[in-house]
């Protein structure tokens, strides 16, 4: 196929018309803290949720959800709490994640609401 960033682009794009047509509302695209980043930020019934795009080509091994360890969450919790704080977020919010596997005849998306939860200390 393309590049790996080429890539990333167009799975980011069909997550963004998946998410749309699913009655979302795009807030932010690779919205920046520092060195984290959130893939989408969106919104639906007063919801705010921070989406992790995972891809792959075809021929994988695995889910690319499988890739959103423990490590990837609690960067993604960061870069949330830092949206949170900067925008004065009080919604209800949640984490997803969107794998997608583009092969050459067509596009796998699955949608996992809720993929993960803020670890309370």
């Amino acid at each position: 196929m393309n590049s790996t960033r080429e890539i990333g682009k167009k799975a980011e794009d069909a997550a963004v018309d998946f998410l749309t047509k699913n009655g979302y509302e795009i807030l932010e695209r690779n919205w920046f803290s520092q060195h984290l980043e959130i893939d989408v930020i969106a919104k639906k019934n007063k919801v705010v949720v921070f989406v992790e795009v995972k891809s792959l080509a075809s021929n994988y091994i695995q889910e690319p959800f499988m890739a959103v360890n423990r490590n990837k969450q609690q960067m993604l919790i960061s870069a949330a709490n830092a949206y949170i704080r900067t925008r004065n977020i009080d919604d209800e919010v949640r984490f997803d994640v969107i794998s997608i596997i583009l092969a050459k005849s067509e596009t796998k998306i699955e949608h996992i609401e809720n993929a993960f939860y803020p670890r309370v200390r």
